[in-house]
């Protein structure tokens, strides 16, 4: 079975910089972890559905090439709590939420037990993460198509093992529910058991 991109992120978040984001967030690693598992689908996923239109596969790949070529993921990974970098992380949650943002870290604040600050603080800090590593794969080949379909599987799979969680986050309606338990579950799934 083919790894996701979640799984690849996970095991770079291993180590120093689970132990560096716990730190900077007040949790112990285990928690971190799981809210870390949580976060990247959902980032991923979002951004899945965003690049759905070609127009959106085509705007990512720009900023990625623009923004992120020719950065060295290690230094993005190692310096995560950087002023610049918790700035960027929040233009980049704007984008990648647009007004679901608040929504987003309430679900995952209950899913995981930590409070909204907490939660901020991680989504911050892993937006600029995703986009390095985004980067890395994908922007020196130029493929928005590729890139949209990598991002799509990421979608439908946040979106099977979170029971439709990502759907219901960003619900146009406004009527859909967000599984406080799903989202848990997904986040627990996507550490294939590792803790």
């Amino acid at each position: 079975m083919n790894r996701t991109l979640v799984d690849q992120l996970l095991e770079q978040m291993q180590g120093a910089p689970l132990q560096q984001m716990s730190r900077q967030i007040g949790a112990d690693p285990q928690q971190t972890m799981g809210a870390i598992g949580a976060a990247l689908p959902l980032i991923l996923g979002a951004l899945g559905r965003n690049t759905a239109q070609p127009e959106g596969a085509d705007a990512l790949l720009g900023a990625l090439q623009r923004d992120y070529a020719g950065v060295d993921f290690g230094s993005v990974l190692g310096d995560m709590f950087g002023g610049a970098r918790q700035d960027d992380g929040s233009a980049i949650l704007g984008h990648i939420f647009g007004d679901r943002g608040q929504r987003a870290e309430a679900s995952l604040g209950q899913a995981t037990g930590l409070d909204s600050d907490r939660i901020a603080t991680l989504l911050r800090a892993l937006a600029p993460v995703v986009l390095s590593f985004l980067a890395q794969r994908f922007a020196a080949g130029g493929n928005a198509g590729e890139l949209g379909q990598a991002l799509g599987v990421e979608r439908d799979h946040a979106n099977r093992q979170g029971g439709g969680m990502l759907d219901a986050l960003f619900d146009q309606n406004g009527d859909g529910r967000v599984d406080l338990g799903d989202l848990l579950k997904l986040g627990m799934g996507m550490l294939g058991g590792r803790r």
